[in-house]
């Protein structure tokens, strides 16, 4: 059988938006046989595109069984390495499908959840609802873990500890605030810190379970495109044109440095926000509270139906009685 193995490298978010590549990829070839290698088995769980899934350093006998004389194409290419990406010139799933010489016709992220992972994304939002408050999931902070990141804050992508703080102290009081975050990041007071390690899908669950979303540019933003809930999100040194969603309502710095510095090489900055990179000589000048607040709470306007013309009948004619014709003797 025809065989095509997609190679993904990189976090968990990359990964998600990856689901919309094998979309494409299984629309435009439905004949063939899809197998995914990536560090992240859960986003791939129950995906109806993907015949098989493996674990990065975990393929036994994998060139003999699956490419050794069969009929197989690979793509193990990195999109963060093509001009497309590095130039700024389009979304990074429309730049995979290119890689994978596929179209993008609007494919968008998907996660396959089954029920317990659904049960349990619910109960963890539902132990925030006890005082009727509706829940706002927040996630402020983000990256791939204090392993690979040296500082809990990352000025390219999460908001200043200092804002964050603002932001839960101008909301607290209408919304259960759940400030989801690993064990080593910033604690910002007024809000439910929820640092438990759980199973990515249910993490992700939480997101369909909550009554708003605030986040950045990290999983959870992908997690909420792929389960279609709209969502605020933040953006300092990532530009939501290549790695965000129409389906979001994304919120951009006072200022954008998108020259880089003197270090920049391929990319403008470091993704884990290396601290001398950083251009901006104060937390205020990047986002705007008052404006995060007030795209939180739009939604609980409500909207205002459109005034219409009262419809006017128009007037009836009076209608004419038919004539009977005089009828005819029958001929015997």
């Amino acid at each position: 059988m025809a065989t095509t193995v997609f190679h993904i490298e990189g976090g968990i978010g990359k990964n998600i938006a990856a689901t919309a590549v094998i979309a494409a990829y299984k629309k435009a070839k439905p004949e063939r046989k899809i197998i995914v290698v990536s560090a992240w088995a859960e986003v791939w769980m129950n995906n109806p595109n993907v015949a098989r899934f493996y674990v990065i350093g975990n393929t036994p006998y994998f060139y003999k069984d699956i490419i050794q004389g069969k009929d197989v194409e690979i793509y193990s290419g990195d999109p963060y390495r093509t001009t497309d990406h590095i130039t700024k010139k389009t979304h990074l799933i429309k730049t995979w499908c290119k890689m994978a010489g596929v179209e993008h016709n609007h494919e968008g992220p998907n996660l396959h959840f089954n029920f317990r992972e659904l049960e349990e994304g619910a109960a963890y939002v539902n132990q925030f609802r006890r005082d009727g408050r509706p829940v706002l999931l927040f996630q402020p902070f983000g990256g791939p873990g204090k392993e690979h990141q040296q500082h809990p804050y990352s000025w390219t992508r999460d908001m200043h500890p200092s804002q964050a703080q603002a932001v839960v102290n101008k909301l607290a009081q209408k919304y259960n605030i759940v400030h989801v975050c690993y064990e080593f990041h910033p604690k910002l007071q007024n809000c439910h810190r929820f640092d438990k390690i759980i199973g990515k899908k249910a993490l992700f669950a939480m997101t369909g379970n909550a009554n708003k979303r605030l986040f950045v540019d990290s999983s959870l933003q992908h997690a909420a495109a792929a389960l279609g809930q709209k969502s605020v999100v933040l953006w300092v040194a990532t530009q939501p044109k290549i790695f965000g969603y129409g389906i979001h309502n994304n919120i951009g710095p006072k200022k954008e440095y998108l020259e880089g510095h003197i270090d920049s090489y391929l990319f403008d900055y470091n993704f884990t926000g290396t601290i001398y990179e950083c251009p901006y000589k104060d937390p205020a000048d990047i986002h705007d509270v008052d404006e995060i607040v007030a795209a939180v709470e739009q939604e609980d306007k409500p909207k205002e139906e459109p005034k219409q013309e009262p419809k006017v009948k128009p007037k009836e004619e009076p209608k004419e009685e038919p004539k009977e014709e005089p009828k005819k003797d029958k001929k015997s």
